[in-house]
């Protein structure tokens, strides 16, 4: 099947984080491996910020699945990085053995079931968040996220075991809905690589300027920015979706899911798939919008949604 977003990083990219650069050099060459992402970060933000220095004072644990590593960090996110990522709420939890178990199984069944899936998450995932809300923090948690601002890294909560997006949620923690939370993130990730490489909109295309497109299905959650999308956080969306639909497909063709896993699967992949063919449609009404490889990807999109 034809991919409409990168599936790798070229050697020698921006994003190629063994590419002969003298500060990603430098960190190595010290065992930093860990801050290279924070590297990248100072250079997409071009803030004068030392992030990698001070994500240095990250410790990470090993978790190694399939042959690939991922570091699963540890100690206090350093504020400046938190605040730019949205994280100010946050702490890193503890690590546990329960916690160490739920992500391996997670990532296993990932590598195992879905391979597709986990070749995209081995390659544009590095950094595990595992966070929690600080004491006295009044607000809803987050269950994944990720931001363009720092590749590699992806961010979930005890949420991710239960809850996928926007509205199911399972009565008992399961390591298949974390592992379709970090699919999410790496889907993420893979699409943020590819606009960041590629020009796929149009000369002039701003979010703050660009044409909304209406959220039906999240009307009555109180803010306009979860009611209406911009252009690209439609393109997003619509490429994360047609990922995870398929990893719920294949996980409702299975026979060893609980009673609360299948409801769970089935729940979201009912609500999931009218939604991919509304944000299609919308997104090929606003065709002009997309250089000729955005209009490219926009019917490789179309081409995997109508196999949905």
């Amino acid at each position: 099947m034809k991919t409409a977003i990168a599936n790798h990083v070229p050697i020698g990219s921006f994003f190629d984080l063994d590419r002969k650069d003298p500060d990603l050099i430098r960190l190595r060459e010290v065992g930093a491996d860990r801050v290279l992402p924070f590297a990248l970060m100072e250079r997409l933000l071009k803030s004068g910020t030392p992030y990698a220095e001070q994500a240095r004072s990250l410790r990470s644990d090993t978790v190694t699945v399939a042959g690939a590593h991922f570091d699963w960090f540890d100690a206090e996110l350093p504020g400046e990085i938190a605040d730019e990522i949205n994280l100010s709420g946050y702490e890193i939890v503890p690590h546990t053995e329960e916690r160490r178990t739920a992500l391996t199984q997670a990532l296993d069944h990932l590598s195992l079931v879905h391979p597709e899936g986990f070749g995209r998450v081995r390659e544009f995932v590095r950094g595990l968040l595992w966070v929690g809300l600080k004491p006295g923090v009044r607000a809803s948690s987050l269950t994944s996220s990720s931001d363009p601002a720092l590749p590699y890294v992806i961010v979930f909560s005890e949420k991710a075991r239960h809850h996928i997006p926007p509205n199911t949620v399972g009565a008992q923690p399961s390591y298949r809905f974390l592992a379709e939370n970090i699919l999410h993130e790496g889907t993420h990730q893979s699409v943020s690589f590819h606009v960041l490489q590629h020009q796929v909109f149009a000369e002039g295309y701003s979010s703050r300027t660009s044409p909304k497109i209406e959220i039906r299905w999240r009307a009555g959650q109180g803010e306009d920015r979860n009611q209406f999308w911009e252009i690209d956080r439609a393109f997003h969306a619509t490429c994360v979706y047609n990922q995870l639909l398929r990893f719920r497909q294949v996980e409702l063709a299975r026979d060893d899911l609980t009673a609360d896993e299948r409801a769970g699967f089935q729940a979201a992949y009912d609500e999931g798939l009218p939604a991919v063919h509304y944000l299609m449609r919308e997104l090929e009404l606003l065709r002009e919008h997309f250089t000729p490889h955005g209009a490219d990807l926009l019917t490789d999109l179309r081409h995997q949604t109508d196999h949905l």
